[in-house]
């Protein structure tokens, strides 16, 4: 089956998913998590992406973002894969790939579904049992989004920002949201719109995102193609 092209439109949230190659760890101390984000910053500014939310976990990161140019997220993981690689790879006295094959994204319909995934992503985490609370965890964008931790990566989006009338009322509200267990179907659906590189949010979302790009964004309908 012919591989759809990725979408990385200017304006529209972007969930990316990039894993180790044969799930192998890609981040070994406190210094690999750090030397990420700041290639992951340097990305971001010499491209134009917000980034909104982040995650590293030992053998994959997920990261939300919006482009400002077409395209711009492509070259600012290119960018990250580059450096990091060429650091890790140095550190550790290794040669080859580090990543599996390029990354996975989603487009997020940033009306319906754009905090679901941001939680979705902080809470990383706690669904693997490494901490039962994602504050604790320090490679993610928890801590500042809910907490205040000042962070230069992180750019917050107007939904987020919509949240409340300052930035006390924004992380209580925020950290509200985190009481509700995410829906099961939910995830299921954004892991596998990353996975298929497809749309994750609702069906007018997605209808309006295939009209415009002339590509599908969606699932096939079972049942016999066309002749």
């Amino acid at each position: 089956m012919a591989r759809l092209p990725r979408l990385c439109p200017q304006g529209m949230p972007l969930h990316i998913i990039q894993r180790g190659n044969n799930r192998q760890i890609s981040f070994i101390c406190n210094e690999d998590y750090r030397n990420y984000l700041g290639f992951l910053l340097d990305g971001a500014m010499a491209y134009g992406v917000d980034v909104h939310a982040w995650v590293l976990m030992t053998n994959h990161v997920h990261i939300l973002a919006t482009s400002h140019y077409d395209g711009s997220i492509s070259k600012m993981m290119q960018y990250v894969g580059r450096y990091y690689v060429r650091y890790f790879n140095q550190q550790y006295r290794r040669t080859g790939t580090l990543w599996e094959g390029r990354f996975k994204s989603c487009l997020i319909d940033s009306d319906q579904c754009f905090l679901t995934c941001q939680r979705y992503i902080e809470l990383n985490p706690v669904r693997a049992g490494i901490v039962n609370d994602p504050g604790k965890y320090p490679w993610s964008s928890y801590q500042s989004n809910a907490l205040g931790l000042k962070n230069e990566l992180l750019s917050e989006h107007e939904i987020y920002l919509s949240l409340g009338w300052d930035e006390y009322q924004r992380r209580q509200r925020y950290r509200d949201l985190f009481e509700d267990i995410l829906n099961v179907e939910l995830v299921d659906d954004l892991r596998n719109a990353t996975n298929s590189c497809m749309a994750f949010g609702s069906a007018r979302f997605k209808e309006q995102v295939e009209q415009l790009y002339q590509r599908r964004v969606k699932p096939e309908k079972p049942g016999p193609k066309p002749q």
